[in-house]
């Protein structure tokens, strides 16, 4: 008998499915890198007969990381409420210019932009669990419920209540390419400490968020409104004249990158309605944009 009964390979092609599972559960890369590295951990204390054990070691390996992201949210809830400033989950670059391994990037769709995660963090954990797993990785309800601990028929409510959230955040599907028209227009704008521009191209109902942990300057309550959050973006402007502004993918969509020579200290991510833009999020917590470098 093998030390690992099991193949190593077939065991590890697993490692992107799981990543890609923990972050759109966690919102974070680092708490999905972890949830990942712990399942892996609890696989390689198995002894080999029960690997062999195993009829599906995908299956296992998935069951395993989805409770530890379940457990991990309903702890996450605490610490996010100790959270210095506003929550913002973990942006992610486009997969061309991520400085992961490919083992370790995120599939990039609709259920990771920035607008669809915020909704997310609105859930209870069993909802966000039974939603993402049916929803979006299609999961069947009897392997669902085995993870959050309920019927088939509770996790079956717990995914459309879920499904109810997001329909009454009203989460934009704007075409990318006018996404990225309007998130260009900004960028010119705020290059050109253009007010009325700014204003023009924001949302009357328009708030702007900054994420920076405490450990980055950042505002610790959501800016409101089209000419508070054109002159918070002047007020950064005139604060550091050298900050250069490039056009990004944020989880899958049209973003900006801060740079301050060369060093990216900000992500931004647009959730765009229409014709103006509706919700900004900054990123400055450096901890959250460790996958993020600056222009090659």
């Amino acid at each position: 008998m093998t030390d690992h009964p099991q193949p190593l390979d077939a065991v590890m092609d697993e490692r992107r499915q799981l990543l890609n599972v923990a972050y759109r559960l966690l919102g974070s890369l680092v708490e999905a890198e972890d949830a990942v590295q712990e399942t892996y951990a609890r696989w390689y204390v198995l002894a080999p007969t029960e690997q062999e054990a195993v009829d599906n070691p995908a299956a296992w390996l998935a069951r395993v990381a989805s409770r530890i992201c379940l457990d991990q949210l309903r702890s996450a809830r605490v610490r996010r409420e100790r959270y210095v400033g506003e929550w913002v989950p973990e942006p992610l670059p486009d997969d061309a210019e991520s400085v992961a391994d490919p083992a370790d990037r995120v599939t990039l769709d609709e259920s990771v932009n920035m607008a669809f995660l915020v909704v997310l963090e609105s859930m209870t954990p069993a909802e966000r669990v039974a939603f993402i797993l049916h929803d979006v990785f299609r999961y069947p309800f009897a392997e669902v419920a085995d993870i959050v601990g309920r019927s088939q028929a509770a996790s079956r409510q717990l995914a459309s209540s879920a499904r109810r959230r997001l329909r009454s955040s009203r989460v934009s599907a704007t075409p990318a390419p006018h996404q990225a028209d309007l998130v260009r227009q900004f960028k010119r704008a705020w290059e050109a400490k253009d007010v009325g521009r700014l204003m023009r191209l924001l949302d009357p109902d328009a708030t702007a968020i900054a994420g920076g942990g405490g450990v980055a300057a950042a505002a610790l309550l959501p800016t409101h409104g089209p000419e508070r959050i054109a002159g918070l973006l002047l007020e950064v402007a005139g604060r550091r004249p050298g900050l250069e502004l490039v056009e990004r993918t944020v989880n899958g969509q049209p973003g900006l990158v801060v740079l301050d020579q060369g060093v990216t200290v900000t992500v931004m991510a647009f959730d765009v309605d229409g014709d103006r833009i509706k919700h900004i999020w900054s990123i400055r917590n450096p901890d959250k944009l460790r996958p993020w470098k600056g222009p090659s």
